[in-house]
């Protein structure tokens, strides 16, 4: 077996790819070394207007900080999510909203990818869907009933989904975002 160590270059590469990136190279490599078939994945943007980061009252330890964020940054599924919040309160207590909010927006990355999902992104008061070419297989009929004027469908080179939202606070932003990307995992159509 072969052993693999990182310092200071890996570590600068750190720096001009930035995190979610490295750690899914990082990722790619191990699989690769262990013979493990790597799927493609669609890198997803999410840019919504929500504050999420951990802050340094919440730990002061830049090593264990990045070992969360990496660890947030990984999740795949909501296995992965339960365990790194587990993980999270067991070794640091209560987790303050911002973190939550981070914990979220993961949560929202690894949803979208399975919807086949580009880009999130608040607009005004609304958030955009972008999703990928091709891709699109949510039932609309269903979508539509349930959401009524709340939310408008943009076909094109890229489909899109605009939800209307009803209030900007950040809590609500992201319920109401999670809250659609299920219906649409729950209704997509079968191909």
């Amino acid at each position: 077996m072969q052993e693999v160590y990182f310092g200071e270059i890996q570590s600068g590469h750190l720096e001009q790819v930035g995190y979610d990136t490295y750690c899914n190279l990082l990722d790619e490599v191990v699989k690769e070394m262990k013979g493990i078939e790597i799927k493609e994945e669609i890198d997803i943007q999410i840019d919504l207007n929500v504050t999420s980061y951990i802050s340094d009252e919440y730990i002061e330890n830049a090593n264990q900080k990045i070992e969360v964020y990496q660890n947030i940054a990984l999740c795949k599924n909501e296995e992965d999510i339960q365990n790194v919040i587990d993980e999270i309160i067991d070794r640091f207590g209560n987790m303050p909203k911002e973190l939550e909010n981070l914990i979220n927006i993961a949560r929202i990355k690894y949803l979208g990818k399975e919807l086949n999902i580009t880009k999130i992104q608040s607009k005004n008061e609304a958030v955009v869907f972008v999703f990928e070419s091709n891709k699109f297989n949510i039932d609309i009929i269903k979508l539509v009933e349930k959401y009524n004027n709340k939310i408008k469908l943009s076909s094109g080179i890229k489909p899109m989904i605009t939800l209307m939202m009803d209030e900007i606070e950040e809590n609500k932003i992201l319920k109401e975002v999670i809250e659609l990307l299920k219906y649409c995992q729950n209704r997509q159509k079968m191909i």
